[in-house]
């Protein structure tokens, strides 16, 4: 897939000569990670404690399977990023956890596990073959970045929808974001995050009367077969990880100019997912809109450097995968419109360069504006989510128009 031109050079054309992501970091890389680490676990956390509970699993099990989920994907956030140089985030499958809530309690929990492992196998055999790749190069640039619009859009108007709420909160980080972005950019989430919390806290919107601290102990199932099992949880978890997560999280990647190879990425992932599976981890994949996050301009100036606020958000993983559960307490101590308008107001330059790399080609723009809109709708259909169709709608619109003109 060709992509949309920069001044900034290509981190793949022109990698540092040595790793150094000690002196690469930046305060706002760092903050940058934690958005998306916080941004990851408040969106889809509760699906997983609502699926767990639904198939009556223990407290244990569910905290092994935020355990599971929450090391692998730091493991491998960490480790692709420091060896391609780019901020590759990794998160699990929210579609997927919200198909489990339906799912899981209807199967018995060994062979749930087994049905992991089977999907595992899937993306294992789809990162090792290079099939993706290859599907990803005949995706034309102005639709990938109108998918990522797309998918990142939702999440921005959050921030608008929440000052309806709380008006005082939004406005005053809204504000804060604008003067300082003004000021001094490389600051502006940082000083808006540390704004919101005491705006927060003086609106007595804060709450750690639940707040406890616990180490995650690991519990180990051993899996069961059943064709049931793979037919209504494996196949479609790994249909749902390829459409609504690897396809956008790669989109992002490409958008924002990073020409890393998906093969291996996708290869980690099934690997570090099957062998996480018998703990409870349902599939970790590429991130989309926690990617963006770090792969953006806010995350730091240097797009060579960027990788490094994926590492930081490799670290808080490493973190909360340790306290497991406890890690969703913190959480729910914050208001849920500081989170959302954080994570607003840091994907906004990456929503800015969406649109505008979606908008350059005249041949391409009609079928970017497609894929946009229904992406952006939330459309979703067979369980599968409105990224899938808007990057099939944008094909489809590209493809007729073409061959109407030729």
């Amino acid at each position: 897939m060709s992509l949309p031109s920069s001044p900034e050079l290509s981190p793949s054309a022109a990698p540092p000569a040595r790793l150094r992501p000690f002196s690469d970091t930046s305060l706002s890389a760092l903050v940058a990670g934690f958005v998306a680490m916080m941004t990851g676990y408040t969106s889809s956390l509760v699906l997983m404690f609502q699926a767990g509970q639904a198939a009556h699993l223990s407290d244990a099990q569910i905290s092994s399977w935020i355990w599971a989920l929450s090391i692998g994907m730091a493991l491998c956030t960490i480790g692709l990023s420091l060896r391609f140089r780019a901020p590759i985030v990794i998160a699990w499958s929210t579609p997927g956890a919200a198909l489990l809530v339906s799912s899981l309690p209807h199967v018995a929990y060994a062979q749930a596990i087994g049905a992991f492992i089977v999907c595992a196998l899937l993306l294992t055999v789809v990162g090792m073959t290079g099939w993706f790749d290859t599907l990803m190069k005949k995706i034309p640039a102005g639709i990938a970045s109108a998918l990522l619009a797309g998918i990142l859009f939702e999440i921005g108007i959050e921030i608008f929808r929440a000052a309806q709420f709380q008006t005082t909160l939004v406005l005053a980080m809204f504000f804060t974001y604008l003067v300082i972005k003004r000021l001094a950019p490389r600051y502006a989430i940082v000083t808006t995050l540390i704004v919101g919390t005491a705006v927060a806290g003086g609106l007595g919107l804060l709450d750690f009367s639940r707040f406890h601290v616990a180490l995650a102990q690991p519990v180990l199932t051993m899996p069961a077969f059943s064709a049931a099992a793979i037919i209504s949880i494996g196949i479609p978890l790994f249909v749902v990880a390829m459409a609504s997560q690897n396809v956008p999280g790669i989109a992002v990647l490409r958008a924002d100019g990073y020409t890393t190879p998906s093969a291996p990425l996708i290869a980690t992932t099934g690997i570090a997912s099957l062998l996480l599976a018998p703990f409870g981890s349902h599939g970790i994949n590429l991130a989309a809109i926690t990617a963006a996050i770090c792969t953006g301009p806010e995350a730091h100036e240097d797009r060579n450097k960027r990788y490094t606020a994926a590492v930081w958000a490799g670290v808080f993983y490493l973190i909360a995968g340790i306290f497991g559960a406890t890690i969703a307490a913190l959480f729910a101590s914050l208001p849920k419109a500081l989170v959302v308008s954080v994570a607003a107001l840091a994907l906004f330059g990456s929503i800015m360069s969406g649109l505008a790399n979606a908008m350059q080609d005249l041949k391409q723009r009609e079928a970017a504006l497609v894929t946009f809109m229904v992406t952006a709708s939330g459309l979703t259909l067979l369980s599968i989510g409105s990224a899938f169709w808007g990057l099939v709608a944008g094909v489809l619109t590209q493809f007729v128009l073409n061959a109407r003109r030729a």
